[in-house]
């Protein structure tokens, strides 16, 4: 796309309480220059036409608020994001003495996380008491391996016919529970929750009067365990996948914001860690380029959720999480996307700004939707 033009008309979303509005927008050289009829007036100065596009919308970027980057200061996936750094609340995440968490947010972490399983309750609640981070945002997963023992895919008839080892619905409840009890003794600390992945987990979540800021995978609101067949890599997740009511229950809960935030929490793997046994392979899918796409189609299309309730999932919700200011839409700013929703493509390991990862799902299908052009890569 040119980097300079005038769209008008086109769909606006200019940030958090916000609604989508038909205006103009003038971009100049990648940088969004102006609105509506200030856009117009300087497009007329500057001898650009109009580029009509009533049906794209220009809105604010996207926000990932977890995700493993292998290599996060170099390729060409990460030259022009805005990167934000979690520090360990563990030291090397092995959930057994306290990191320094003083130095590491000195130093630049926006909070403190460990790996996709919660830190064993005594370690938590010392960090919590020392509160050596402040009112920065401490990332848990509610996850007790032990409790999941082998179980790969979440107990239930699909499980069982699909041969998968089942995890129990406790192996989520129980550490939640626990959690929720740790967010009521220290409110002064920001306890976030990393990806929800059960109904009975957001109905524990709706019983709070001042629940914690939570995530969960873009996944589990895409599929569920009826949905796969047996050899499908997108099985093998973390949180494990669960049913039709858990997927149900968990996009309710995002468009209600009983869940504060969608998260991509792409786990890249390799061609030869996807030649391994199901059972075998480490959990994860990558795949950010897929997500939008994905939701809109899933969600937005068939009109479940509104523009807004997408962008508030997957930009305003998961900034709130990471405890940083809202995306929005300004002048003078490079921090823009055009979103065409009608634009059809094919997924693809070498589709432009995809990850150099062996597991992104739905390889080889069709998805209607796309983001044709974004201020960071102008």
């Amino acid at each position: 796309m040119n980097d300079t033009l005038l769209l008008d008309p086109v769909r606006v979303l200019r940030g958090p309480g916000h609604s989508v509005q038909l205006g103009a927008v003038l971009i100049n050289q990648g940088v969004l220059v102006g609105f509506d009829d200030e856009a117009r007036q300087q497009a007329l100065g500057l001898g650009i036409k109009a580029s009509p596009a009533p049906d794209q919308l220009v809105a604010p970027c996207l926000v990932d608020p977890h995700s493993i980057l292998e290599t996060p200061f170099s390729g060409d996936q990460t030259t022009t994001v805005r990167l934000h750094l979690w520090g360990g609340f563990s030291r090397s995440g092995k959930a057994e003495e306290l990191a320094p968490h003083g130095d590491l947010l000195e130093h630049g972490a926006i909070g403190l996380a460990d790996d996709d399983a919660v830190v064993p309750t005594p370690l938590l609640e010392r960090g919590l008491l020392l509160g050596e981070m402040g009112g920065c945002p401490v990332l848990v997963a509610p996850r007790d391996p032990a409790l999941q023992g082998e179980g790969l895919v979440r107990e239930g008839v699909e499980t069982l016919r699909a041969g998968w080892p089942a995890d129990p619905i406790t192996s989520e409840t129980v550490p939640l529970s626990q959690l929720l009890l740790l967010h009521q003794r220290h409110p002064e600390r920001q306890l976030r929750l990393m990806n929800l992945s059960t109904a009975a987990a957001v109905q524990q979540l709706s019983g709070c009067e001042f629940p914690p800021l939570s995530s969960v995978s873009w996944w589990h609101l895409l599929t569920d365990r009826s949905m796969l067949a047996s050899s499908d890599p997108g099985w093998r997740v973390c949180p494990s996948l669960g049913g039709p009511d858990d997927r149900e229950q968990l996009i309710q809960a995002v468009q209600q914001r009983t869940i504060t935030a969608v998260a991509v929490h792409a786990v890249p793997l390799d061609a030869e860690d996807m030649l391994l046994p199901g059972d075998q392979r480490p959990a994860g899918l990558s795949g950010h380029h897929v997500v939008l796409a994905a939701l809109w189609n899933a969600l937005v299309r068939p009109g479940r959720w509104t523009t807004e309730d997408l962008w508030q999932a997957l930009s305003f919700g998961p900034s709130a999480l990471i405890d940083q200011p809202p995306e929005q839409l300004e002048q003078g700013s490079r921090r823009w996307l055009l979103f065409d929703p009608d634009q059809r493509w094919s997924i693809s390991s070498n589709t432009p700004g995809a990850p150099r990862a062996a597991n992104i799902p739905w390889l080889g299908r069709e998805l209607q939707g796309r983001v044709v052009a974004c201020g960071l890569n102008c």
